[in-house]
């Protein structure tokens, strides 16, 4: 099983998002069992709390099932518990690895890193653009769910 967590500041925003698109795109391609996907924080500001309305009206808007969900932080655990951990920007990225204690196995990553693209995914909280933030994370989680069926699941079951 494919282990994948998806990181932002709060958790309510782009994780959250991320986690949701990415479990429907692993859904509607039948290979459900083959992954364990979740997402958490990187700060404790929102701990506990559910998905930003934001989230949760574009992600209905577009047909993405919007799942039972409260607010967690990363902690060290979750980088040995897990194969992949996906930031959504360079902050992230960088109090991901505070909070690992560093990445020798090579686990974290920038999710649009997948679509070749090396900009952040800008937080809605701020923005007010979910629009925006759900377009990048649809290319991120395209790119990366390609780059995990072809490359993972080589080294997995063959």
């Amino acid at each position: 099983m494919i282990k994948v967590l998806f990181i932002c500041h709060g958790n309510i925003c782009r994780s959250t998002m991320a986690q949701f698109v990415f479990q429907n795109m692993v859904n509607q391609s039948g290979c459900q069992a083959d992954f364990y996907i979740s997402s958490a924080a990187t700060s404790r500001e929102e701990i506990g709390n559910g998905p930003h309305y934001g989230t949760v009206q574009k992600l209905r808007q577009v047909g993405v099932p919007v799942l039972e969900h409260r607010a967690r932080q990363m902690t060290r655990r979750d980088y040995d518990e897990y194969d992949y951990l996906i930031g959504m920007d360079s902050a992230n990225i960088r109090n991901m690895n505070r909070i690992a204690g560093g990445d020798p196995e090579g686990k974290i990553h920038k999710l649009l890193a997948f679509a070749g693209a090396s900009r952040d995914i800008a937080d809605p909280w701020y923005t007010g653009n979910f629009d925006r933030t759900y377009e990048d994370v649809v290319e991120g989680c395209e790119a990366l769910l390609s780059y995990l069926l072809e490359n993972e699941t080589q080294h997995r079951w063959r």
